[in-house]
């Protein structure tokens, strides 16, 4: 009975031998770079535990590289998936799974780590050698691009017109200059500008209104005769709305003097890609 199990263990044993020879590739170099013939098992022949391959985790997948040792390998993707052996032999094999992304569709791999006379992983294969881009980092995201700020420029009406005038003075057109050309800069990417004129509270809210709107469109003229497109720019006279500063009332001068900032013609330019 004892020889019939000695005889039993010696033929499972060479059983055993004779499939890790089926699956080690020929003449592997002893610095474990190359191999005069890669034989790659077949992804049926896995061991129970990894019938139908394994899925990878890509991260550990892509640190494999040169000079790991076995331990550090199987840390990383695990033990090989066939039965050639784990500590004794110089390769392993595996088959890995990927699945495509937003998809159910899957990619099977093999997987072929050779090692060196000193058990050092020194050599990687794929089978088909197209699996191995599957290990790309993703492309990182394009950051999002903010939309251009839209600028706004407070122009005061009394350095552009006269006291209650809408007419532009020499001062005025030297100033409309200075934006008409910030807006040529702009080119292509100007989409629009938009003229408001405000004035102060002296006076009736229809006369404000007409004034506001008359030193709107002034602006709006002189820019366009500067050149700046006629279809992209707007005037709106808003009359003595959204005060930006209030004055108690008093004798007449001084309170014209503290009203000066309501009397103003704001530019919102919008320009971005």
């Amino acid at each position: 009975m004892r020889k019939s199990w000695k005889q039993i263990t010696v033929a499972v044993a060479v059983a055993l031998a004779l499939t890790a020879c089926g699956n080690v590739s020929r003449d592997v170099a002893k610095d474990g770079g190359s191999a005069s013939e890669l034989v790659w098992p077949t992804p049926d022949s896995v061991t129970p535990m990894h019938k139908g391959g394994t899925f990878p985790n890509l991260a550990n997948l892509r640190q494999m590289r040169s000079g790991l040792n076995k331990p550090q390998v199987s840390d990383l993707i695990g033990y090989p998936h066939f039965s050639e052996g784990v500590w004794g032999v110089r390769e392993w094999n595996y088959v890995f799974n990927f699945r495509k992304p937003g998809s159910d569709e899957v990619t099977v791999c093999q997987y072929k780590v050779l090692f060196d006379d000193n058990k050092l992983a020194r050599s990687f294969y794929w089978k088909p050698e197209s699996c191995a881009a599957l290990l790309a980092e993703p492309a990182p995201a394009a950051p999002a691009v903010a939309p251009a700020p839209n600028k706004s420029r407070v122009l005061s009406a009394d350095a552009l017109f006269a006291f209650d005038k809408a007419t532009l003075t020499p001062n005025g057109h030297r100033a409309l200059d200075d934006l008409a050309a910030e807006l040529h800069d702009q080119g292509d990417k100007l989409h629009s500008v938009r003229i408001a004129g405000y004035t102060d509270r002296l006076g009736s809210e229809a006369y404000n209104q007409k004034l506001s709107q008359r030193r709107a469109d002034a602006v709006m003229t002189y820019l366009v005769e500067q050149g700046v497109p006629a279809g992209r720019i707007r005037a709106e006279g808003h009359g003595a709305s959204e005060p930006v500063k209030d004055c108690p009332d008093g004798p007449r001068a001084p309170l014209i003097a503290c009203l000066a900032p309501n009397r103003r013609v704001e530019v919102k330019i919008d320009s971005g890609d």
